[in-house]
């Protein structure tokens, strides 16, 4: 996340709030109260109706569900411009868990908030593409040590891991075939990994998983 958070408060105008996201280059602000627990966020989408409306007004067919659209159109603070209850996430998230939220609420910025509200950082998806500039070498070496050594302690050394541009290939014989989709689903958690080739073969000259019977 970044720790460096521009925001408003609840009171802070339409121009002000136009301003400071021309200034630093944002879509959305979050909207603070008091010592800085996050209310809600305004975002380019919530000042467009004032734009959109300016002329005319949507049609007697439109109006019903243009409601919340019309209101921000006549909106002159944050307060009465933002979304609330802001969408946000909180410091232990995943990257995962961070992508998931802003594909399913449509968001661009989220909020980083402690578990009484307040404001510690924003993710943006920009943050969260930083991920894949991870090299291979540090993702190869994740790989080893949290998935191939953890499924194949015994004989990790025998599992070849091959990283090119975030895909991870792996080979070697392993004896229980039941690991590897296992192991697909563990190295495809690695932070960084774009896909996962796994090339294991099973049988019983090979080495044991961890679930092996003797």
């Amino acid at each position: 996340m970044t720790q460096t958070v521009v925001a408003v408060g609840h009171d802070a105008q339409f121009k002000e709030i136009v301003r400071t996201m021309e200034q630093w280059s944002v879509s959305a602000i979050p909207v603070l109260e008091g010592e800085g627990r996050v209310i809600g966020v305004v975002s380019e989408a919530d000042l467009l109706p004032k734009e959109e409306f300016r002329d005319s007004d949507p049609s007697l067919f439109e109006q019903p569900r243009r409601l919340s659209d019309m209101a921000k159109a006549g909106a002159a603070t944050a307060g009465e411009l933002m979304s609330t209850p802001a969408v946000t996430v909180h410091p232990g998230a995943t990257l995962a868990q961070a992508a998931r939220i802003m594909a399913v609420r449509h968001v661009k910025r989220l909020p980083v908030v402690d578990d009484i509200g307040m404001l510690q950082g924003i993710v943006s998806r920009a943050d969260l593409l930083k991920v894949f500039l991870r090299s291979d070498e540090d993702i190869e070496e994740e790989v080893r040590r949290t998935v191939v050594s953890y499924l194949f302690p015994a004989f990790s050394h025998a599992i070849h891991v091959e990283v090119h541009e975030g895909v991870v290939t792996l080979r070697g014989h392993i004896r229980d075939t039941s690991l590897i989709p296992v192991a697909a689903r563990l190295v495809r958690a690695v932070e960084g990994v774009v896909d996962v080739d796994p090339h294991l073969t099973g049988g019983s000259a090979g080495p044991a998983g961890p679930g092996d019977a003797g």
